[in-house]
């Protein structure tokens, strides 16, 4: 874990590690443990973690901050956290640390094995639902049998126990991969060309901003990645070209010092006025004002 403070924006960088089981590439706790861990300072910074977090809520109310979007935090919440993304944890309304009785699963990349259905594991963004009275009882059943296991580890075979672990992770995985959409649209596994897309979008979107380098990039027409994008989406391709990008920059503006102009050359803008034009219309305001208004206390 490293903590970096820039200006007035204090920010977290969580690599893994699992304090009591330093050799497991997961960890199961209960969310006033993990929050536990933390001075009341550190709690109020932002989190970049490295890794996947998913919570669930059992009890208590919060809202906390994924990627600059609130997350109401309430009974039968689900909460998936994905790599890179920038997070503050859940406060009531008084603005201290939110009271939850939640279940937080924590794991690596590396550690589910590679099934299909784990594919959306692949897909940026962080995603939430509120589970209802169908599919609530078996993910806390789900989270119940992975804990039980993780309580084991690795006093009762632990090589079984490891594989087991990674097993019921995958079928925790498997049930959010049938849940719809957070949206509420159906939710299917994503096509070839969507996904490749995706992977070249992460690697790539510093310094290609036209959809149809992707697609000859992915040995796709245009046409083809615009209507695998659409039926994962529902936008094109140029459109997720561009979300990724205004991301990025509000990371960057809200969580480093680096001028505009720094800003700008790091996303590949020729001009800085060319970046602050792009990043107002698809905001709706400057980078100065956003920047401004994410900005903590100092």
């Amino acid at each position: 874990m490293a903590m970096v403070e820039m200006g007035h924006a204090r920010v977290i960088e969580l690599g893994y590690r699992n304090p009591t089981l330093p050799a497991l590439r997961m960890e199961v706790l209960a969310f006033a443990d993990l929050t536990g861990r933390l001075s009341t300072a550190q709690f109020e910074w932002v989190h970049r973690p490295d890794f996947h977090q998913l919570t669930l809520v059992h009890g208590g109310e919060g809202t906390g901050m994924v990627d600059f979007l609130d997350t109401p935090m309430r009974p039968g919440t689900l909460l998936h956290i994905r790599p890179g993304q920038v997070q503050r944890l859940p406060v009531g309304p008084d603005g201290a640390p939110a009271e939850l009785d939640a279940t937080v699963v924590l794991f690596t990349p590396d550690f589910p094995p590679r099934l299909p259905a784990t594919l959306p594991l692949d897909i940026p963004g962080p995603e939430l639902w509120r589970l209802g009275p169908a599919d609530l009882p078996h993910f806390r059943h789900a989270l119940a049998d992975l804990a039980a296991e993780y309580t084991e580890f690795p006093g009762r075979s632990p090589e079984l126990t490891k594989e087991l672990l990674r097993q019921l992770l995958a079928a925790l995985l498997l049930r959010i991969a049938r849940l719809p959409s957070p949206d509420g649209r159906p939710r299917t596994l994503p096509e070839e060309p969507y996904r490749r897309f995706l992977q070249e979008l992460e690697r790539s979107f510093t310094t290609l901003r036209q959809a149809h380098d992707y697609a000859s990039r992915i040995g796709y027409s245009l046409k083809t990645l615009n209507r695998a994008c659409r039926r994962a989406t529902g936008h094109t391709a140029k459109h997720l070209v561009d979300a990724r990008v205004v991301l990025e920059a509000k990371r960057l503006l809200a969580h480093t010092d680096l001028p505009v102009a720094s800003i700008s050359h790091r996303l590949a803008f020729t001009e800085p006025t060319n970046f602050s034009k792009f990043f107002t219309r698809m905001t709706g305001t400057t980078p100065g004002t956003f920047r401004d208004t994410q900005r903590g206390p100092s």
